[in-house]
């Protein structure tokens, strides 16, 4: 019986999601061979080349759409203001695509990319590597084992001590760019608690500019409280001089603690 032929990947992007996330987990999975990588960078191509030869390349994502009979997936790895862009145009061209978090900024440009997949038959996913961190997954099945009891406050942190800014669009205030830690850092720890505890029916929210100089959000705490009744506090900073705890999960019979990422 021979192997199936791997599906030939495209990887939008490469900077640090793109180098240091995407490519590495694309070459190491079976069934994948990551083919192009789309930077016009010299240095970052460089960079890819000498830690996959053999790659293809393309200066721009038409470019590389340009030939999408070629390939079998698009993961987009690019910065937040081009993910819905990019990921229409892939598309449309007829290749499922992963796109890095957040998938768009607005829930509406999200529901427009998600029927457009339904409509052409095409996979589209949001990259959400934080599910498999092993803290995380060691949390998932307390709470499915029911070892917490009944869970009453979920409390989880993705905090920083940065108070000097590094720059780039991440940290700025432009909103096109649709930079800061909600997008960022949120992402990860709104979608855990979504995968934990499911639906939400009430938000609370205070997103904070602190640091001198900083245009985008760097300090921010999110009050979910889900459907089923139990509560999330979630906090994304990079302001944070003494940091919390991971997780800190209280239940009816037990509680859970963890500190460190992962």
């Amino acid at each position: 019986m021979t192997a199936p032929t791997p599906l030939r990947v495209g990887l939008v992007g490469y900077g640090l999601a793109g180098s240091v996330f995407h490519a590495p987990l694309v070459s190491a999975t079976a069934g994948l061979v990551l083919d192009t990588v789309v930077t016009s960078n010299p240095e970052r191509r460089a960079a890819a080349d000498a830690e996959f030869p053999g790659l293809r390349f393309a200066a721009t994502p038409q470019e590389l759409l340009d030939r999408a009979d070629e390939l079998d997936l698009v993961v987009i790895a690019s910065p937040n203001k081009t993910h819905v862009p990019i990921a229409r145009a892939a598309l449309e061209a007829g290749l499922p695509v992963v796109v890095d978090k957040p998938i768009a900024g607005t829930a509406a440009e999200a529901r427009e990319l998600a029927a457009l997949a339904r409509q052409r038959g095409l996979l589209l996913s949001v990259f959400q590597n934080r599910r498999w961190d092993n803290d995380f997954l060691t949390l998932a099945r307390l709470v499915e084992e029911g070892e917490l009891g009944d869970v009453l406050r979920f409390e989880s942190r993705f905090e920083r001590w940065r108070p000097q800014l590094k720059g780039g669009w991440r940290e700025s205030g432009d909103p096109q760019e649709f930079g800061g830690l909600l997008f960022d850092l949120g992402s990860h720890v709104v979608d855990q608690a979504l995968t934990l505890f499911g639906p939400v029916v009430r938000v609370y929210a205070e997103s904070d500019v602190r640091r001198p100089g900083a245009a985008a959000d760097d300090d921010t705490f999110l009050a979910l409280t889900h459907a089923n009744g139990v509560r999330s506090h979630l906090y994304a900073s990079a302001t944070t001089a003494q940091l919390g705890p991971r997780f800190r999960v209280l239940g009816s019979t037990a509680g859970y603690v963890k500190y460190g990422l992962d």
